[in-house]
Order: structure tokens, then C-alpha cells, then sequence
């Protein structure tokens, strides 16, 4: 089961595009460009960065997203 976690290993600000990246198994590339547009068109991107900034936690250090939390059965 993966978790949302904010990444940090790939992180350029917060982290929140690495730890998207990650989650969905895409390159971090690809969704910062994606998060860009946001920004660029009507800013709607930057509240959401900032929201995900608050409410997704950190993932532990030197453990990627997914390995983050225990596996359940």
C-alpha cells in the first residue's frame, strides 16, 4: 500500500513534486512542468503546492515513499 509522502531525496522546494512523482511513479520532471502550468495559468497551482506543503508529511529520512510505511496484510 503506498502512502503520500513528501520526498527527501528529490526535493527542489518542499518536495511535494518529488513525493507525487514517486507515489505515481512518474519522473518528478514531468509533474513540475505540470505544476508550472498551474501556476502560470490563474495561479490555482501555487495555493495547491502550498496546501500539499502542509498536509503531506514528510517522509522518514533515508526512506523512499513507498518503503515508508509497514506492509500490511
Amino acid at each position: 500500500m503506498k502512502r503520500l509522502t513528501r520526498s527527501v531525496t528529490d526535493r527542489r522546494i518542499a518536495g511535494v513534486c518529488g513525493g507525487l512523482a514517486e507515489y505515481f511513479d512518474l519522473d518528478a520532471t514531468l509533474i513540475r512542468v505540470v505544476w508550472l502550468l498551474l501556476v502560470l495559468c490563474g495561479g490555482t497551482g501555487l495555493l495547491a503546492y502550498i496546501i500539499m506543503w502542509i498536509v503531506v508529511p514528510q517522509a522518514p529520512v533515508g526512506m523512499p515513499a513507498q518503503a515508508a510505511t509497514p506492509a500490511t496484510r
